[in-house]
């Protein structure tokens, strides 16, 4: 008996292999397509369900792919060739919240925002918040220690992790970390895994820590400034006034113009979008209103022309400026989200590399930033065609490495948020360096002796 008919056998009508399933398994949000075509996918609803694909991947050596909702953005959750895809999306549970002690204890397909609907029903709420939350799911954000607008303020999804179920390659079971605030008791596995990207197991299960829903105000403010280096002096000159905004987010000139086109003179709140770089910030909490004030100071002493509302509606007008960024892109081609961070003091410096380097090639580059904490996601938009067309041209990547080098030279990393997949495992040695390189191979070879779980992904095969 081989793998396939092993897994049709065990597993019966969850595992597929239609043509059309294997075919949208091999691709994510990034519009990579792996090579090759998957053995099968399999839809797992229960922990038991994984356990099974791993142990018969293990004892007939074939490989697997995890894949919760597929909106990666490094190619990570690609159905390779001859892997089984494992989808653990169904894997739907909200098994606990628990306001007194603020946790939550969730399955690995959970999607983000739905957890945030029922927390509130608590006063609760989940703080990682990636741009994909209304379609993600917390397995894959914990994967990929997904960031998103406010993880400046609240802290990227590691933050929120408290312990994890995770099914090993030989399909045994791992929990790690604790229910507790604080826990210290050996190494911290917890943490290795968030962020591990499924190649070191696959994650069915997390505990999390959740928050009281704020109280108080929320404020935001629109600003344009004539060019984008001013804009992030600015965001930094916030920074620097000590002032932690819950929200700040900076768009390019290149990106700004095609969000006024999209939006037109209806969805510019206001302000004078066919100019300069625009920068959104928010605050929230008791002092909400007073560190808006103080920020606007700051924003007008910069430069800036800046709008302030406390009003809900006026607010999601501001903040609709910035939802309209990828939307805008899209209408133009197929959009290769790419994601550096540097320090917040050079964040400007950032702004003019990538703008030579777009100058000098010809390759606009539209960019938008997580200004509060320094993570820029710099665009390319290729045009659209079919499968055949589907790898990114040579001269982008070419714009890309020296965009990755730049951000390394000002004390930067290659991945911010977005992790490195198969897209960036090319530069990887470029930052982390030969004795780290070959120390995590070490350990994946720890969690995973035969190669078999994301193969591909982070290292090369």
């Amino acid at each position: 008996m081989n793998a396939l008919l092993r897994l049709q056998s065990e597993l019966g009508d969850i595992v597929s292999t239609a043509p059309i399933d294997l075919a949208a398994s091999r691709t994510d949000k990034s519009g990579w397509i792996a090579d090759g075509i998957p053995l099968a996918l399999v839809r797992a609803t229960t922990v038991a369900h994984v356990q099974a694909v791993l142990r018969i991947a293990t004892e007939f050596r074939v490989p697997v792919v995890t894949r919760g909702a597929g909106t990666g953005l490094s190619g990570g959750a690609c159905g390779t060739d001859g892997a089984i895809v494992l989808s653990v999306a169904g894997l739907t549970r909200i098994l606990e919240i628990n306001a007194d002690d603020e946790l939550a204890v969730v399955e690995a397909g959970v999607i983000n925002q739905h957890l945030n609907d029922e927390l509130a029903k608590h006063d609760l709420w989940f703080a990682p918040d990636p741009a994909s939350k209304a379609i993600s799911t917390v397995g894959g954000n914990i994967a990929t220690n997904a960031g998103g607008l406010l993880c400046a303020k609240y802290g990227v999804t590691r933050e929120a992790v408290l312990g994890l179920t995770v099914v090993l390659a030989d399909g045994s079971l791992l929990r790690t970390g604790h229910r507790t605030v604080k826990g210290v008791t050996g190494y911290d596995l917890t943490a290795l895994l968030t962020g591990s990207e499924g190649t070191l197991g696959v994650i069915v299960e997390a505990t999390v820590r959740v928050r009281a829903l704020t109280a108080g105000t929320v404020a935001t403010i629109g600003a344009v400034f004539d060019t984008v280096t001013a804009a992030a002096a600015a965001s930094a000159a916030i920074t620097a006034a000590r002032i932690r905004p819950a929200v700040m987010e900076l768009i390019d000139p290149v990106a700004l113009g095609l969000v006024a086109a999209y939006l037109g003179p209806e969805g510019s709140a206001g302000l004078p979008l066919g100019r300069g770089a625009f920068l959104l910030v928010q605050t929230d909490g008791p002092a909400a209103l007073a560190e808006a004030e103080q920020t606007v100071a700051v924003l007008r002493a910069s430069g800036g022309e800046a709008s302030l509302s406390t009003d809900a509606a006026s607010g999601d007008r501001l903040l609709a400026i910035r939802r309209a960024m990828h939307p805008a892109l899209e209408q133009h081609g197929r959009v290769l989200i790419e994601d550096v961070s540097v320090p917040r003091s050079r964040m400007a410096a950032m702004f003019a590399a990538i703008a030579e380097i777009s100058a000098r090639t010809g390759i606009p580059i539209p960019t938008v930033a997580h200004a509060g904490d320094g993570n820029l996601h710099p665009n390319f938009v290729i045009p659209r065609g079919g499968e055949a067309d589907a790898a990114v041209p040579d001269e982008i990547w070419a714009a890309a490495d020296e965009m990755f080098q730049a951000a390394l030279a000002l004390g930067g990393t290659l991945t911010g948020e977005h992790g490195v997949g198969v897209l960036k495992r090319r530069w990887l040695r470029d930052e982390i360096g030969d004795t780290s390189l070959e120390l995590q191979r070490q350990l994946k070879a720890v969690f995973d002796p035969l190669g078999l779980l994301n193969a591909g992904t982070m290292f090369a095969a």
